[in-house]
């Protein structure tokens, strides 16, 4: 009994990492997902670790996440990836308000992303 396993999604030489909910708007995050897109995975680390974004650090969390992914679940060549795809999508948004003046409220706005990243493994050159 049970489920039958779901197809994969992804090639044969992709791995993926995903992670919800990180504490910053959609905009601020795709400034930093676009500093990694099409970059080889090396590269692209040593590009986060000296960003002075704050996100960079979750941003780098999930593609050591994907790397792994690619190493350990997909036995992929590390050496030879990169990063196929990092899309930014909107999460939910905490609404808060602060007292103004005359009795009004200022209203305040949270915004959380979601963010995917895709790695795949470069086709050998002969």
């Amino acid at each position: 009994m049970g489920k039958k396993a779901a197809e994969r999604k992804l090639a044969d030489n992709e791995a993926l990492a995903t992670t919800k909910h990180l504490r910053t708007s959609p905009q601020k995050l795709n400034l930093v997902a676009a500093t990694i897109r099409g970059k080889d995975c090396e590269s692209a680390l040593a590009a986060l670790a000296f960003s002075h974004r704050r996100i960079a650090v979750d941003v780098k969390k999930v593609l050591e996440s994907a790397i792994a992914n690619a190493e350990n679940n997909h036995q992929l060549d590390v050496d030879r990836l990169f990063v196929a795809e990092a899309s930014v999508g909107k999460d939910i948004t905490m609404k808060r308000w602060r007292a103004r003046a005359r009795g009004r409220t200022g209203k305040i706005l949270k915004p959380f992303s979601n963010l995917r990243v895709v790695v795949r493994e470069r086709e050998e050159t002969v």
